[in-house]
């Protein structure tokens, strides 16, 4: 037999991973891979990313909103668990906002040879995690300066501990007043479910929707116990940013005092009416009303608000966010949804709001005096997984539900997608809040960041390119995404062991993951001859890829039944830039391809890669 008697094949397989069935089913697809994408349907590395700020912050970031303001600064604002950070220039910024701030005397306690710093405060109401700084206060002793933002240790309901930079020289008590400011709580990291008395953590009080109160068992049905993680909605109002933290009130950040951001502040207006209980907040698009999403109902009787319900829609007067007063002089109002048991959150789209619910869709749009907004039902039993799970691009809008992947262009239609059952019988449902959907504009790509069953973090992603109509998948540590449109590359947040960062995302011509090499993998499904009736013999691999430096790792692996437990392997055969031919001997009823590349900043494209193929008899 002589490598010449071989016919030379195409590898050309179909665009986008296909885990549907079997790999063996999908013949002549794409089955697997990382950190890879198909345009004009040929699998390309992804590019890498970068530190965008050389430091840390504290938390998982849960929302991120980038903006240029009117000087045209580049701008980004992100929330996590533990605070609410601003980037520009080459700084973040922690700008949480306080929510109370008291001046006391005598506060602070030091011991010789010691960083503690012991702060008295009868009404302190912390929690351990909880963070506080000082201001007005006096050098405690001689030697020890509080000049930062504290995390809290708390002792008892009189006393906590802060830990200070400085070692005391000596014991000593702070004479004098200080002023005490506490950033908001903290809040959760991750969900809790469980079931019966103290599922939560013993005793654990929560107030959501369904949830128990202090010393209740909850229900033994199948709705038990959830403690939601703590999420932000972040939208813009003109160079400003308005903030919600999931289930607390509306913040303001004002844009001004760029050099030194200041802390956003609550947003209250002279008749207390602003909303005090919010599960998330959107600006409509021209018109300028802030909308909350899930919130107090307006209470007439008084200046303060009614109870919380979970399907409200509520919205403040054009052009004030601080005026929530339905009147003859104000556009302000509220409705409540009938479908569903919780707005989830909404996605702006062109001239309207589109609002989901746990179960529905409805799309609010302006139509001015005197009902200011119209509500139509435009969906059901497709309601959004996750505050952040979905995005509008183009004009169409994409999200994601429990078992399902949608778009709405004047009709909701559940997406085709081939790796529908993959995504969903390994996301971890327990966090299932941490799913968030983002657009990366330069490839037409929607892209799902979500925690697989194995992380309670995101470590997963989706991509779907509505332009070529394919899916990927692949792994990541991203937690938020932004497009492009601010800072000329996509803007991620992540959690690695270092801690959380702000990066660049696929700079041009960036290759690598801060420098070090990433990893980028691709399998194809079987290929076989003749329906698998004759054993297929394999002698040459013909390479052909666009490449940079560096070198790709190339394996063929045959079998001789679907369901065999053995299977050969040749290779990995490594290829570079200049790489004609390989040379092989391979046999088997089927085969398979894999791609793999781990050389450090090395671009490559698939092009139509050869290999020399004869029937080898039945047996």
């Amino acid at each position: 037999m002589s490598s010449s008697d071989a016919k030379l094949i195409k590898l050309n397989f179909v665009a986008g991973f296909h885990r549907e069935s079997t790999q063996y089913a999908e013949e002549g697809k794409w089955y697997d891979g990382d950190r890879v994408r198909f345009r004009a349907g040929k699998p390309e590395v992804l590019r890498g990313f970068d530190l965008r700020v050389d430091e840390t912050f504290d938390g998982n970031a849960r929302d991120l909103v980038t903006w240029s303001d009117n000087n045209q600064f580049k701008r980004a604002l992100w929330g996590t668990e533990q605070k609410l950070y601003e980037h520009n220039g080459d700084q973040i910024f922690d700008v949480t906002p306080v929510s109370v701030s008291v001046t006391l005397a005598n506060v602070f306690g030091t011991s010789a040879g010691s960083t503690r710093v012991c702060v008295s405060d009868g009404s302190h109401g912390r929690k351990t995690g909880d963070f506080v700084f000082f201001t007005s206060a006096a050098v405690i002793g001689s030697d020890v300066t509080l000049d930062d933002v504290y995390p809290v240790s708390v002792i008892n309901s009189n006393v906590y501990a802060i830990e200070s930079t400085i070692t005391a020289g000596a014991t000593s008590t702070q004479a004098g007043a200080a002023t005490l400011h506490y950033l908001i709580g903290t809040g959760s990291e991750n969900a809790v479910t469980g079931v019966g008395y103290g599922a939560a953590g013993y005793n654990a009080g929560v107030s959501t929707a369904g949830a128990r109160g202090w010393n209740q068992p909850t229900s033994t049905g199948a709705s038990d116990f959830v403690s939601e993680i703590t999420t932000w909605s972040l939208d813009n109002w003109g160079e400003d940013v308005i903030a919600n933290r999931r289930g607390g009130t509306i913040y303001h950040w004002d844009t001004d005092a760029s050099t030194t951001p200041i802390r956003a502040v609550k947003v209250s207006g002279s008749t207390n009416s602003t909303p005090t209980t919010v599960n998330s907040i959107i600006v409509s698009p021209n018109d300028r009303h802030l909308i909350a999403l899930g919130s107090n109902e307006f209470k007439t009787t008084a200046s303060t608000n009614g109870d919380f319900n979970p399907l409200t829609v509520r919205w403040s007067d054009q052009e004030d966010y601080t005026n929530w007063v339905p009147s003859v002089s104000s556009t302000s109002g509220e409705v409540l949804l009938t479908d569903g048991t919780r707005i989830v959150g909404g996605i702006r789209s062109r001239n309207a709001m589109n609002i989901f619910t746990d179960n529905s869709m409805w799309q609010m749009q302006f139509v001015g005096p005197p009902f200011t907004f119209s509500f139509n039902q435009v969906g059901t039993n497709c309601g959004l997984i996750s505050p952040h799970s979905g995005t509008d691009y183009d004009g169409r809008t994409y999200w994601m539900d429990y078992d399902n992947f949608y778009v709405f262009d004047g009709t909701v239609r559940k997406l085709d997608c081939t790796v529908r059952r993959y995504i969903f019988d390994n996301l971890n449902m327990d966090q299932k809040d941490k799913v968030f959907c983002g657009v990366n504009s330069e490839f037409t790509e929607i892209i799902w960041l979500y925690p697989s069953k194995t992380s309670s973090e995101c470590d997963s992603y989706v991509i779907f390119s509505p332009e070529e109509n394919y899916w990927t998948i692949g792994t990541c540590f991203w937690t938020t995404f932004a497009d492009k449109t601010v800072f000329g590359n996509t803007i991620t947040t992540g959690v690695t062991a270092a801690g959380s960062n702000l990066y660049n995302n696929e700079p041009t011509d960036i290759f690598t993951g801060n420098g070090e090499a990433l990893k980028s993998v691709l399998e194809s499904g079987d290929f076989e001859i003749a329906d698998g009736n004759d054993i297929m013999f394999l002698d040459r691999i013909i390479p052909d890829f666009d490449m940079s430096s560096g070198t790709i790792q190339f394996s063929i692996v045959t079998k001789q039944y679907p369901e065999s437990t053995e299977s050969i392997t040749k290779g990995p055969f490594t290829i570079g830039s200049s790489t004609q031919k390989i040379n092989l001997r391979a046999r088997g009823r089927q085969a398979r391809i894999k791609v793999s590349c781990e050389s450090t900043g090395t671009k490559w494209r698939w092009g139509s890669v050869r290999v020399g193929v004869q029937p080898d008899g039945g047996r």
